[in-house]
């Protein structure tokens, strides 16, 4: 499974701000710098994040972003069912568009269901904090300005 290049910006956002000593306002542009992501692209993730309550979004000259939650509440899985579109792995997966001949018989479907409930249960277990537990790392790499 692939996911898209909005959830992987949506992941990279949350973990900059969770190295981040005390969760001070941090600005869009040093992200999209950091990670060499569009500010386009990284708008709409950060729109979103905002929306789902993940980032608190500050306007103004003195604005910024920082986390709206501590990364021991924010669990993975949750993210990126969140912000993927869609878990249609196969044809299948999408009665209202599913043209498959083989569907009525095939066991393919259950079996992709599985993996998937599978692959969300283990991103279930783990939060923001535990992507980030080496967080000098983190801040070494940030200063040091690795893309």
């Amino acid at each position: 499974m692939r996911l898209t290049n909005y959830t992987d910006y949506s992941l990279r956002v949350l973990i900059y701000l969770a190295v981040q000593k005390d969760n001070h306002l941090i600005n869009i542009k040093d992200i999209a710098d950091m990670y060499q992501i569009s500010k386009n692209h990284l708008m709409k993730v950060i729109h979103e994040l905002g929306k789902l309550g993940l980032i608190q979004t500050v306007r103004g000259r003195n604005g910024g972003i920082r986390l709206n939650k501590r990364p021991e509440e924010i669990n993975i899985g949750e993210v990126i069912r969140k912000t993927e579109e869609d878990f249609y792995i196969v044809e299948c997966f999408e009665d209202s568009r599913n043209g498959c001949i083989i569907s009525p018989v095939c066991g393919l479907k259950g079996v992709l269901n599985e993996a998937l409930e599978a692959y969300f249960k283990v991103l279930d277990g783990y939060t923001l904090a535990d992507l980030t537990f080496n967080k000098s790392a983190f801040q070494k790499l940030f200063n040091m300005g690795f893309h």
